[in-house]
């Protein structure tokens, strides 16, 4: 009997060129393979033709290529796309596709489903069933490439970690993953272009910034007190604003390089004007820029969107304080607009 082939996508390079050196073929090889399935979005070894054919043979009978299942789409009226994946082991994920004048953002997921428990988060409601491996990360980013580039259509220009699950709560794979975006041999992605969200995981962060990873960081911070941010983000307990924001200080930043602060405007609970005094005093000295996010209402939400005057209180008095505070409106309202509700919303109709 065979021995069950090996998915090529599940090996490093490294590790692709280890598995190459025991089969008696040249290392530069997997250089050339890698190039063909994030470059040239090759599903077969009979394409990779700079590779002669009886290496192709070999490598089919060792390896398969796999491929994400696109289970479903939605596509908004603004242009924003949603694409729930169905992965080897049955669970799903999504990605978002936001257009946006000379930009095609797509925000990435990294675990299925979320520990953080964020109380104005659909995901965070869902619970956590497990971290992604880093080529299912990746893989997001080569399946919508492919998408693209199919239909003719303008590619990806910038990558955020800012889809289901918390990024550094899966460290090593989202690293492996940011490899993968970033290599020229891959995927290509310039790291001033790649953005990873977090809710403020410090010793994490700290890694990150050991790390020399070339990427921008986002802090979802949404409140100006410990009381605010203990009751709406649970992470907070572990490490509250005084630990978050040293971090925040400490984190290395490259020249012209600025921290963003996500900031969910919840009614009632941290959109007043004394909120947004308190967070110009907390961000004082931090190279940074905030976005304001008017809350995306899902069914069964306790909280409710601010009104317009509200947010505009909010960022004046930010921009008095000399900040750069964009609001920024969810996109995608008119389709599964909440992260992770396209996802509950298949796996709902799944089980009737």
């Amino acid at each position: 009997m065979t021995s069950e082939r090996i998915s090529i996508k599940h090996l490093t390079l490294d590790e692709l060129k280890a598995k190459l050196d025991t089969m008696g073929l040249k290392g530069y090889r997997a250089g050339q393979i890698i190039s063909w399935i994030y470059q040239q979005y090759a599903v077969s070894f009979e394409e990779m033709t700079n590779i002669a054919k009886v290496e192709r043979d070999r490598l089919a009978a060792v390896f398969s290529l796999t491929v994400p299942s696109l289970l479903q789409t939605e596509r908004s009226s603004d242009g924003t796309r949603k694409f729930l994946f169905g992965l080897e082991d049955g669970h799903t994920i999504e990605s978002v596709l936001i257009p946006d004048d000379d930009r095609q953002t797509l925000c990435i997921s990294s675990q299925v489903g979320c520990q953080q428990a964020c109380r104005f988060c659909l995901t965070g409601q869902g619970g956590f069933t497990r971290n992604l491996a880093f080529f299912e990360i990746a893989g997001q980013v080569l399946e919508v490439s492919r998408i693209l580039k199919n239909e003719g259509s303008r590619g990806i220009t910038n990558i955020v970690l800012m889809g289901m699950g918390e990024p550094l709560a899966n460290f090593e794979e989202v690293l492996k993953a940011i490899r993968i975006i970033t290599s020229d041999r891959a995927l290509g992605i310039s790291g001033r272009r790649l953005t990873l969200s977090t809710d403020g995981l410090v010793p994490e962060m700290d890694a990150l910034g050991r790390a020399g990873a070339k990427v921008n960081l986002a802090v979802s911070l949404n409140a100006t007190t410990d009381e605010t941010r203990d009751r709406i983000m649970p992470v907070n307990r572990r490490y509250p604003l005084k630990e978050l924001l040293a971090a925040c200080r400490r984190f290395p930043l490259e020249p012209r390089r600025r921290i963003t602060f996500e900031y969910v405007l919840l009614r009632g609970v941290n959109d007043s004007g004394d909120d947004a005094l308190r967070l110009a005093r907390l961000l004082k000295g931090i190279k940074c820029k905030v976005n304001l996010i008017p809350f995306n209402p899902f069914p069964g939400s306790e909280f409710k969107r601010p009104d317009d005057a509200a947010v505009k209180r909010f960022q004046k008095i930010l921009q008095d304080h000399h900040y750069t505070a964009l609001v920024r409106e969810s996109r995608g309202r008119d389709i599964s607009a909440a992260c992770g509700q396209l996802r509950e919303r298949a796996a709902a109709a799944g089980s009737d």
